[in-house]
């Protein structure tokens, strides 16, 4: 099956997972009348059309970004460090999000730091993205200043790790000394969740998911020369320093966008990216990104409908689900190349 092909396949699988995720939940909805809605904006029930356009059809347009944008990001990131274990939260961006959450949960909302932002009129939500943006802004920033002195992206890679790791220890203290009814409202939060992106919520994400995948798209010409090395790179012309400022801005953008509106959302980046090469069989990042945005989505899609639990009044983390699917997958990876060769 030829590239172009298998993203058409992938472009049909979107839509048939998308009319799947609709029509599954607590009331179910044929997907006759899912299409009629989506195209013609009517329905004989006025309920089911209430259901479709304003609870379901946002969460299945986020599941779709947060597919998109994760999956992008973790094969950027594969590419940029060599190293078939990276993915988007390497960099620190996603800990850095979680602190942003953390000074708005774990504080009451009380924190000094928060006045600024409520000047601005922020809050509930909106306070939370904020704050999450925030902490994920400062951290790519900090990455970008110490990724202007390395020349070698794997030490850049343990950089990342260890300020990640810095940010996880900061919220642990800030957690050892919170009240318990806060502690559950952060870890609520780090369970993930797609059905709280609404509204200007979510033509916010969508733009910033776009803009990032644009950038993305837009460096596969560098993606494609790092794949040898950046001696190779370099020989064929490329500034090595400006295009890891771009592939990090990108996966930046993307990673801290989504964790900001959704929570983290773990394994999507690592394990789609192995999915979408085996499928495709080749190395070429312009069929590689889009497939995987195509992949990730169907996967996202595919797993916030196990979540749904169909049959059922119950709705799972969206995270449990993307671990449970995402680990094998990566052990599977580990046990196929038996060591830690760059991909």
């Amino acid at each position: 099956m030829t590239g172009r092909l298998l993203i058409g396949c992938l472009l049909l699988a979107v839509a048939g997972c998308l009319i799947l995720n609709i029509g599954i939940g607590s009331v179910a909805i044929p997907p006759g009348e899912i299409v009629r809605i989506l195209l013609d904006g009517k329905s004989d029930d006025e309920a089911w059309l209430y259901i479709v356009r304003e609870i379901r059809l946002p969460k299945a347009l986020t599941a779709i970004l947060v597919g998109s944008g994760l999956s992008v990001s973790g094969l950027q990131m594969q590419t940029l460090f060599r190293n078939p274990l990276a993915g988007p939260s390497e960099l620190g961006i996603t800990a850095g999000a979680g602190l942003g959450v953390a000074t708005v949960m774990l504080s009451g909302g009380s924190a000094a730091s928060l006045y600024a932002i409520r000047q601005l009129g922020l809050s509930g939500s909106w306070l939370i993205v904020a704050m999450a943006s925030l902490g994920s802004a400062a951290v790519l920033l900090l990455v970008l200043m110490i990724a202007g002195r390395l020349k070698d992206n794997v030490v850049l890679l343990l950089v990342g790790v260890m300020i990640g790791t810095m940010t996880l220890s900061l919220i642990s203290i800030w957690q050892y000394f919170s009240q318990p009814e806060q502690l559950q409202e952060y870890l609520m939060w780090t369970f993930g969740s797609l059905g709280g992106v609404v509204d200007d919520h979510l033509t916010v994400l969508a733009s910033v998911v776009a803009f990032g995948l644009l950038l993305a798209y837009a460096s596969s010409k560098a993606l494609n020369a790092l794949l040898l090395g950046e001696q190779y790179a370099r020989s064929m012309g490329l500034t090595v320093g400006r295009a890891r400022t771009i592939i990090l801005l990108s996966t930046s953008l993307l990673t801290g966008s989504i964790t900001a509106f959704c929570g983290p959302v773990a394994f999507v980046g690592i394990a789609v990216p192995h999915l979408t090469r085996a499928l495709l069989g080749t190395s070429n990042h312009r069929l590689l990104i889009p497939a995987s945005a195509l992949l990730g989505s169907v996967l996202l899609l595919l797993c916030d409908s196990i979540a749904q639990l169909p049959g059922t009044q119950a709705v799972l983390p969206i995270n449990i689900v993307t671990s449970l699917f995402g680990a094998p997958v990566v052990i599977w990876m580990i046990v196929r190349r038996h060591n830690f060769r760059s991909v």
